[in-house]
């Protein structure tokens, strides 16, 4: 029986004054939160933010980073050479730790953003260059279950945690639909805080060809970029603790 789970959220991706708040008030809420570190979004200033609050809050700390792509945000799959993409990840820990170590906080794990996260679930390649950045830095991978990602964390003696979102519709194959087709992303928050509750409870989500889905999770991810983004995590965490479910880091 499920008594606890962690909530998640990427933070630091809004430079605006407005979204740096926004994104702080959302730590009174999850246990853990993933900071752009300049790949797809963020600068110094923003990580700097992040840090020192999740530091206060008692929020896990960790690097989110991205292929190099700040015109798309992230979120299309590029061709880039591994080798380059190595280095440029390797480049946005390095800025994100630095900063870390000026506010003396702790970067707990590693979780890739968009498209380089959906692509690595499934590709050889991009999992080995994740995996063997984690196993260096010894920090946790974040990903999904049932992925190449996971095996390779496991084979590799990385400490891997399995992640579901509850805003995102699911293909029959435990991926994500593509943000691009239509009902991708649960814009309803009842319908939102309902999936995060089955996800929770380790129950069947519906898949979009409404097939039954059983979707391992041991963080539940809150977009903040989402609309409405702060009173979903406000509904979200109020009823799972309402269901007997608390929140806390995996393995707390």
């Amino acid at each position: 029986m499920t008594t606890s789970i962690d909530l998640n959220a990427d933070l630091g991706e809004d430079e605006s004054a407005e979204g740096i708040a926004r994104d702080i008030a959302i730590m009174d809420i999850v246990s853990s939160c993933n900071i752009a570190c300049g790949g797809h979004a963020g600068s110094a200033e923003t990580m700097r933010a992040m840090l020192v609050a999740a530091k206060a809050k008692g929020v896990w700390a960790g690097a989110h980073p991205s292929y190099p792509d700040r015109a798309n945000f992230g979120r299309i799959s590029i061709e880039i050479d591994p080798i380059r993409l190595q280095t440029s990840l390797l480049e946005q820990l390095d800025l994100i730790k630095a900063v870390a170590a000026d506010v003396e906080a702790d970067i707990t794990h590693l979780k890739p953003h968009g498209a380089l996260y959906n692509d690595a679930q499934d590709s050889e390649t991009l999992a080995d260059i994740l995996v063997a950045i984690a196993r260096a830095e010894n920090l946790a991978l974040v990903g999904m279950a049932d992925s190449i990602m996971q095996r390779k964390a496991r084979e590799s003696g990385v400490r891997f945690i399995a992640e579901a979102f509850i805003d995102r519709q699911y293909t029959d194959r435990s991926r994500l639909v593509p943000r691009m087709k239509e009902g991708a992303v649960i814009d309803d928050d009842a319908q939102r805080v309902q999936q995060g509750l089955v996800l929770a409870h380790g129950e069947p989500v519906t898949t979009a060809r409404n097939k039954s889905k059983v979707i391992q999770a041991e963080t539940l991810c809150l977009h903040s970029d989402s609309e409405g983004a702060l009173a979903t995590a406000k509904a979200m965490r109020q009823a799972l603790e309402l269901d007997g479910i608390s929140i806390a880091v995996p393995g707390e």
